[in-house]
């Protein structure tokens, strides 16, 4: 809107000059000056001209009929030849009566000039939106990021690493700014209210487990003991070697989820040199019969003897669950595959197998505790759980890629090569 607002101050100050040289024409006026003019006062075509050497103004004094209810004044931007040369001009048309006749004065001066000078304003005005712009977009790329980086240092260091309430940092963020100190400050006591939920669910967990493991034991040893009576007949020696089975069923259950919430408690050290080339050899040698029952072919393609520091047990079992799993959802005369290598630094191990696959919604939920990919199979759902639970407790991340009927890939990713 700026050029049309230059542009109404333009004509508004040429309607005001225009203005005041028909004040002094029409002040200075008489009959003698007209008929010098017009030399024939009768004829109603006759006008008198004048004009400025450069074209930049004019003057037109005609006979005009007086017209009742006529505007006297009246401007508008015309097109007039004069000398052979057209030009526009910003024109004051005025009527007039002098000795009972009617008179039409028009002045008119140059646009010319006026629209090259509101061309250059124009010009200059997108020159300066320009760098408006630029600034403005210096400013929110540089400025205010500078001010909102204690508000990315806060969602970076305290929300996105943060996985579990126990590797929260508390430590204070330094900024100028009193709302983001304040908001720092809340989310240090949202996350302690956190941790002291999740510390006492986790000791929940651990009591309940520990104390069902007794009742079941002397259940099993109770029913182990009437098996011992020669007096029972087959149908109730099936059904007590029955409850046998469910106890024992149960007592795995509880001691995987005892297992989960030591691990989630950090009640295992993580001080051994693993090498993860001899724990694949050793579960080949353990599971070997379990896949020769079901024709599955292993094969080892372990080549780095990759060596960090860790819990040898739980990486025994985390290693352990993905090559059953893979047993237990390959096809007969199956693969599997286990191999490894770097990617820059990381290392990574692969455990792959040619078996029913899985789609986007298992995938979602394949490590939630009881969650079982078929119906079909033995087990409690808890295997990958506990996976996950001995990856997050070792800092390895694990990522899954599955197809249909084609075979699933769990691929292991630990954070930096030794």
């Amino acid at each position: 809107m700026l050029p049309i607002l230059v542009q109404n101050v333009v004509y508004h100050h040429i309607n005001n000059s225009l203005l005041e040289k028909k004040k002094k024409f029409i002040e200075h006026l008489n009959q003698e000056e007209i008929n010098d003019f017009i030399e024939n006062p009768d004829d109603s075509t006759e006008t008198f001209s004048e004009f400025s050497t450069l074209h930049n103004e004019f003057l037109v004094l005609s006979h005009a009929p007086i017209k009742p209810r006529h505007k006297n004044s009246t401007f508008s931007n015309d097109y007039r030849k004069i000398e052979g040369e057209e030009n526009e001009y910003r024109i004051l048309e005025h009527h007039f009566v002098y000795g009972g006749q009617g008179y039409k004065l028009e002045i008119g001066s140059s646009l010319s000039e006026v629209n090259d000078l509101t061309f250059v304003i124009r010009f200059f005005i997108l020159i300066v939106f320009v760098v408006i712009l630029l600034i403005t977009f210096l400013a929110d790329t540089f400025y205010i990021e500078y001010l909102l980086k204690p508000f990315y240092k806060i969602i970076d260091t305290k929300i996105r690493r943060v996985n579990e309430p126990e590797t929260f940092d508390h430590t204070p963020i330094k900024a100028a700014s009193r709302d983001f100190r304040e908001l720092d400050f809340v989310l240090n006591q949202m996350m302690d209210r956190i941790a002291e939920v999740f510390k006492k669910e986790k000791q929940f967990i651990s009591n309940v487990s520990h104390e069902l493991l007794t009742p079941i034991a002397l259940l099993k040893n109770k029913l182990e003991n009437l098996l011992q009576n020669e007096s029972l007949d087959d149908n109730a020696f099936d059904k007590i070697a029955g409850s046998l089975k469910t106890l024992d069923m149960l007592k795995k259950i509880i001691n995987n989820l005892l297992l989960i919430s030591r691990i989630d408690n950090n009640q295992y050290e993580a001080n051994e040199e693993i090498n993860l080339k001899e724990i694949v050899s050793d579960l080949q040698e353990d599971l070997q019969d379990r896949m020769d029952d079901r024709e599955i072919h292993f094969i080892n393609k372990i080549e780095n003897s990759f060596v960090f520091l860790g819990n040898k047990t739980l990486i025994h079992i985390l290693i352990y669950n993905l090559v059953t799993n893979a047993i237990k959802y390959n096809k007969p005369e199956g693969n599997i595959i286990i191999e490894d290598g770097f990617v820059g630094e990381h290392y990574f191990i692969k455990v792959k197998d040619s078996g029913i696959g899985m789609d986007e919604s298992q995938l979602e939920k394949i490590f939630s505790r009881f969650a079982r990919i078929s119906s079909d199979q033995e087990g409690q759902g808890l295997g990958l759980a506990i996976a996950q639970s001995v990856a997050a407790f070792h800092h390895i991340e694990i990522k899954v890629e599955s197809v249909i009927n084609e075979g699933t890939t769990f691929t292991l990713w630990f954070q930096k090569a030794n």
